[in-house]
């Protein structure tokens, strides 16, 4: 993939573009796959592109938990974006926190906090999504997310804190209380966050002489009926008889009802004496979709099945900021929002705006479902690829193949593959960096939810600064 470094800025009020302007928002899968086509596809001389992010890289989002349980390094699921020596298309390090559909400009706070408008003649909307939370007493300042690699590392120099506290400890309630892990959120991320956090804790404290194993306790709970139900019934047992073995406390049909720093109580009653609540119960649409004042469907926004938004021409939106018609299932279904639809809605909605440029008829999103995998840590896993479903060291060889063929660079594969290897010769030694330690890091601080703009702001912005202050 190509990306361009800084140009130098034209004087203030001198025109210099003279191709169409296609700005992409969200370096997510859905955005890098779109960009990567483009450059493939469009001449040099048939449009500018740009690209916002306020990280330069690429997050492989499927494997954020075994960077949590330290079978993977941070950096080995950071694919950077500016790896490639050409250089085509401009990064503009930030955030969009706006959008003026009318006028055609986004509005984007970089990352040096200063506001700016960026025109555009095409825009590719792939803000992706943040964490759904609910109003539930002290929820965003006591739980932590799983959504950021910053998330992660963080989560696992928790984890492996609270044993090490815990095994300073002298008083036996709190040495219990920090033993105890309550994840929420019974999808896929949950699922495999608490299992594989709780092999990491089960490997870490044979070196912990003081400590009892049997007072390390993980629950795993969500509000609806089943784990996983995506799954299929058989797939989703197993799964289930897989984390109750090892240990783990499923509840289904509870969620949280109010959070502490100390204890979480459930709505079932139970009051679980805990450090260390996790929050992984599914996601929203990113705040950047209210801004544009359009019609949504459950906070994503309402595109045709050509990922077009009906009435906004060169207007396209994908991932998990679009409800998506899922032609596949039939009339009124969506896609879920999935890796698997955003890599292939990027290089989808590429080709569209590509027919747009090129006065062509646009085509419909159809897709053929490849199965699913979930890795459960060590030779855990089930797998349903292709319809065929797996348990054990065959649904681990798919699920960890899928995930390694789907990383976009050698690097990336290469630096996967070594800490897989590293992991299952030599183990772990639960070292903490401990850097982080005096940092919040709760669902609060790293949303950002609270920096977008309302429609009017967007507005108002857009008429106090005009065109020609774009980021250039």
């Amino acid at each position: 993939m190509a990306f361009v470094a800084d140009r130098l800025e034209p004087q203030k009020g001198m025109n210099t573009v003279t191709r169409p302007r296609i700005l992409v928002v969200g370096a997510g899968f859905a955005g890098v796959e779109c960009v990567r086509r483009l450059e493939r596809k469009l001449s040099p001389d048939e449009a500018d592109v740009t690209l916002v992010t306020p990280f330069a890289y690429q997050l492989y989002l499927p494997l954020l938990p075994q960077v949590a349980s330290g079978v993977l390094t941070p950096q080995s699921i950071a694919v950077s974006l500016r790896r490639s020596k050409k250089y085509r298309t401009r990064i503009i390090p930030g955030g969009a926190i706006g959008v003026d559909l009318k006028s055609k400009v986004c509005v984007i706070r970089t990352i040096t906090d200063q506001v700016v408008n960026e025109p555009y003649d095409y825009i590719v909307l792939a803000p992706g999504s943040v964490t759904r939370t609910f109003d539930i007493p002290g929820l965003t300042d006591n739980a932590f997310g799983m959504k950021t690699l910053a998330e992660a590392a963080y989560i696992r120099d928790h984890v492996i804190s609270q044993l090490d506290l815990a095994d300073a400890s002298q008083d036996p309630a709190e040495r219990a209380s920090r033993l105890q892990f309550v994840v929420v959120g019974g999808g896929y991320a949950g699922t495999e966050t608490a299992a594989c956090l709780q092999r990491l804790t089960h490997a870490a404290v044979r070196r912990y002489p003081r400590l009892d194993p049997r007072l390390i306790k993980w629950h795993l709970i969500d509000i609806a009926p089943k784990l996983m139900p995506e799954l299929g019934e058989k797939l989703g047992r197993s799964a289930q008889e897989i984390l109750r073995r090892r240990g783990i406390e499923i509840s289904l049909g509870v969620s949280i009802e109010k959070a502490g720093p100390e204890e979480v109580t459930f709505t079932d009653g139970r009051v679980v004496p805990t450090r260390t609540l996790i929050w992984t119960a599914g996601v929203v649409a990113s705040p950047l979709i209210a801004t544009l004042g359009a019609e949504t469907v459950r906070g994503r926004l309402a595109v045709n099945a050509e990922l077009n938004l009906p009435g906004n021409d060169g207007v396209f939106a994908l991932g998990d900021a679009a409800a998506v018609p899922d032609l596949a299932k039939g009339e009124d279904a969506v896609c879920p929002p999935t890796a698997q639809h955003a890599q292939r809605q990027g290089k989808h909605v590429a080709d569209n705006v590509i027919a747009t440029l090129r006065n062509q008829p646009l085509q419909p999103y159809v897709h053929k479902d490849l199965g699913l995998v979930v890795d459960l840590g060590g030779r855990d896993a089930v797998s349903k690829p292709l319809g065929v479903e797996l348990r054990g060291t065959p649904a681990q060889a798919v699920a960890r193949g899928y995930h390694w063929s789907a990383l976009r660079t050698n690097v990336a594969k290469t630096r996967v593959m070594t800490n897989w290897l590293l992991n299952a010769v030599a183990g772990d030694d639960f070292v903490r960096t401990g850097f982080q330690a005096r940092k919040p890091a709760k669902l609060k601080d790293f949303e950002y939810t609270d920096s977008y703009l309302t429609p009017e702001q967007v507005r108002a912005q857009v008429e106090g600064a005009g065109d020609s202050d774009g980021l250039t």
